[in-house]
């Protein structure tokens, strides 16, 4: 033990000696761990609301009996099931509007409600009565009492001015979610004797069959370990996940660099060590236990980082899941003890991973050839053959996934190989380039300054490996966005085509507000809305009535449809689906579904297919007139307005004076507009902020490298300062040789991004929301990201050139002096 203490005490001391790498080593392990758990707190976080929204009362979490085509079933089956003996409890869910805001509203019955039903309500004996006895009690979770600027025990009006029951208070439960009593609800929603679905408790004993108690008309589903919400955003959480794994691997290349030339440089120690008896494995495990104590103290350092880092971009994640799948995420960022202790062993283990080669090679390599100067480049060069062959099969492997992956891992698992191949055949590409450039030189100083870059290679290979999967990364990413970006402006210009919107707070309102309207020149045509919500194919879709108007016609963003489409609409036995709806159902035109509906199944014929980008349902869009008759319970408090541009403000003016609708209930085109890039904008800038994170740790990778290098390029650049080439003029080279190798490397990530691009939108995109995005090439902005790659390179590269410039002749003496 004694031995070993004197061993890391004398290995502790060449950190003492080089702070500049220590500093370079600890960087690399806090910016990998910050970023990699910072990411992983966004998850944890998003998690933790699915679990809330899952669990609430009879969710995917929770087996349960439903109607076959997914509609409301009679209260009489619930009682044939009881006495049958089927552990069931009632629950009855709809929408209702609060303050022109809309809840999913849920009706429980907490007496029969079965103890395995998560975030079930605390509902006491004391509680139970002034629970389930008129007006009853609310239950709402702390979020709805923020958004709707009530306090507890307020009594809030609905849409359609009924007084609800008294708000408490639930911290379990989802935001977004009411839960009263079953009877309450069924008055509130005007469903009378009407049931969603039944929740299914613990069967003990063997109840009579399904079958022979309700027949055919309710199925069973059973408990899912993974809800809809997580499914629906797993694309997204996959996302954020690659990046934080790309900027943990970015990191480590940072570590790896710092790790193998600080065993460089500690080449004599390691062979007085072991000169002076110290075992080949003692020698290890005390390197392992120094790696591992720098690894705890960068990642805990790493996890306060990451915390920050979480927590500055959750306000942005809240709004990106909000705004792509319409998930409610907390603004508060609430983290366990395990993501403490995962975080530290990331931190662990990635310093271990990224030391492997080196520990490896120290234990292998015999003790005369490890004071060799060269026997360490000599060692990492032997694997560029086997690295190159390992890039060519994965590349194959990136094929297999793309031909045969039929999923949304699948198409990640095709970027991430691409990426990797591309990485791994970097130096490979370098080499050959610059061995190029060497045959043709003539000069004795050019023949030495591509035979130099060459031999500098290996040293910073993984850091531009950094560079080129970062830059990469924000070249595919800036190419999805921008593409996305145009899309969303013109498909925004084809729905949005009414010039002024109105949400009345009623239906009496409503009437009131369009009688007022008809007598307004200025008013050119009214346009009424409707949604209704129903299910198919075991998942929630809306039903949107459109009104017979040219607007429509000439302005709805339509993929593909029959000639006659929009005549075929007005029939009612006809329908324009979403492309997301129609890649899920595999439907296309010509084919007939069955929507559910109160009245039962409404048949319709695919007549259209159009884009509905950032809906997380699928949609169907109809005639208004019949989902008016299929669904006559539906709000009627949404209309457009198409009115002459000079006359809006004055119509929006006067609508607020004798109305009194605010922003929220009243809004232009442009407004609307305006406010949807905003929420657009707003959905990406996580991306985007972890797009420059990622290049940062890249800047960064190379800088440690370069600065990691510096002193070991001396005796290089010695011999050519005794010949007479100056100071300045030296680093000038060794500027223009570091910029040489990041322009070849950015250039080389260019074609490597518009392939990822590629597959975010044909591959990745497909399969996470269903649509397809056009491609497109911005020139310009590949020509930007090009100039911030060479600015980062040129910034990495600017501390060791004026180092060395600034360098004393004696220091560069020294180098013969020393020479053995």
């Amino acid at each position: 033990m004694k031995r070993a203490v004197w061993t890391l005490a004398v290995l502790l001391s060449h950190w003492r000696r080089h702070p500049m790498q220590l500093a370079t080593l600890l960087i690399g392990l806090i910016s990998a761990t910050a970023l990699w758990s910072g990411v992983q707190a966004l998850n944890a976080q998003a998690r933790i609301s699915y679990d809330r929204a899952a669990a609430t009362f009879g969710g995917a979490r929770t087996a349960m009996l439903v109607g076959r085509d997914g509609a409301n079933f009679p209260q009489a089956l619930f009682v044939s099931l009881r006495r049958a003996g089927w552990p069931v409890s009632p629950v009855l869910e709809g929408r209702i509007q609060i303050g022109g805001r809309s809840f999913r509203l849920l009706g429980i019955e907490p007496v029969t409600l079965p103890a395995e039903v998560g975030n079930a309500p605390t509902i006491g004996r004391a509680g139970l009565q002034s629970f389930i006895t008129p007006p009853g009690e609310m239950l709402v979770a702390p979020e709805v009492l923020s958004d709707l600027h009530l306090p507890e025990g307020a009594r809030p009006l609905a849409s359609g001015g009924t007084e609800l029951p008294p708000l408490r208070v639930q911290a379990q439960l989802a935001p977004g979610v009411l839960v009263v009593d079953i009877g309450i609800a069924q008055q509130l929603l005007d469903m009378p004797d009407q049931l969603s679905r039944l929740v299914v408790g613990k069967i003990k004993g063997k109840p009579a069959p399904l079958e022979s108690v309700v027949g055919d008309r309710l199925h069973l589903i059973k408990a899912d370990a993974e809800s809809d919400l997580e499914r629906l955003t797993d694309s997204f959480h996959l996302n954020l996940t690659a990046f934080g794994l790309l900027s943990f691997v970015v990191g480590l290349f940072i570590v790896n660099s710092a790790v193998g030339l600080a065993f460089e440089q500690r080449r004599p120690m390691l062979r007085t060590l072991r000169a002076c008896g110290v075992s080949a494995r003692m020698l290890n495990a005390v390197l392992v236990i120094e790696l591992v104590s720098l690894a705890l103290v960068a990642g805990a350092i790493g996890l306060v980082c990451g915390y920050g880092i979480a927590a500055s971009l959750l306000p942005d994640v809240a709004a990106s899941l909000r705004g792509l799948y319409g998930a409610q995420i907390p603004g508060q960022l609430t983290l366990k003890s395990e993501w403490w202790v995962a975080g530290l062993a990331i931190s662990v283990l990635g310093a271990l991973a990224a030391a492997a080669a080196s520990l490896t090679k120290a234990i292998r390599l015999p003790v005369l050839v490890a004071a060799q100067p060269q026997a360490w480049q000599q060692a990492q060069q032997r694997w560029l053959i086997v690295q190159s062959a390992v890039a060519l099969a994965v590349f194959a492997a990136a094929g297999g996934f793309l031909w045969f992956g039929d999923s949304l891992v699948s198409g990640f698992a095709v970027l991430a190989a691409l990426m990797l191949a591309a990485a791994l055949l970097l130096p490979a590409i370098l080499e050959r380039v610059l061995a190029l450039g060497q045959r043709n030189a003539h000069r004795p100083l050019a023949v030495w300054f591509w035979a130099d870059s060459r031999q500098q290679l290996s040293g910073l290979s993984l850091a531009l490996m950094a560079l080129l999967l970062a830059l990469a990364v924000n070249v595919g990413v800036g190419t999805m966005v921008e593409s996305f970006s145009r899309t969303f402006v013109s498909w925004l210009d084809g729905r949005l085509a009414a010039d002024v919107y109105v949400n009345a707070a009623s239906d009496a309102q409503a009437t009131e507000i369009k009688a007022w309207l008809r007598d307004r020149p200025e008013v050119q045509a009214i346009l009424p809305g409707g949604r209704a919500e129903s299910q198919m194919g075991g998942a929630p879709i809306e039903i949107l009535g459109l009104p017979d108007h040219p607007t429509y016609s000439e302005h709805w963003p339509l993929l593909e449809s029959t000639a006659n489409a929009w005549v075929r609409l007005r029939a009612g036995d006809a329908g324009l689906v979403s492309e997301q709806l129609a890649r899920r159902l595999k439907l296309g035109i010509g084919d007939r579904i069955e929507v559910p509906a109160p009245g039962g199944n409404w048949p319709l014929e695919v007549i259209g297919i159009y884009a509905d980008y950032g809906n997380p349902k699928g949609q169907i869009a109809v005639s208004y007139a019949a989902l008016t008759r299929r669904f006559p319970a539906i709000p009627t408090t949404r209309f457009g307005l198409r009115v002459l541009p000079a006359d809006i403000p004055a119509l929006i003016s006067g609508l607020r004076e004798r109305f009194g609708l605010d922003d929220r209930n009243l809004a232009d085109q442009a407004t609307m507009k305006a406010e949807s890039k905003r929420i657009f904008n707003r959905t990406f800038a996580v991306t985007a902020a972890l797009n420059t994170f990622t290049l940062g740790v890249a800047g960064i990778a190379l800088l440690t490298s370069l600065l990691t290098l510096s002193n070991s390029r001396l005796p290089q650049l010695a011999p050519l300062w005794a010949i007479g080439i100056t100071r300045p003029k030296l680093a000038s080279i060794e500027l223009v040789k570091t910029l040489s190798v990041a322009l070849i490397t950015a250039l080389l990530a260019l074609p490597l991004g518009l392939l990822v691009a590629w597959c975010l939108i044909e591959v990745v995109n497909v399969k996470a929301f269903g649509w397809r995005l056009p491609f497109h090439v911005f020139p310009l902005q590949l020509l930007q990201l090009l100039g911030v790659a060479m600015a980062a390179s040129l910034l990495a590269a600017l501390l060791p050139v004026l180092k060395l410039a600034r360098m004393q002749p004696t220091s560069l003496i020294k180098i013969f002096a020393d020479e053995r």
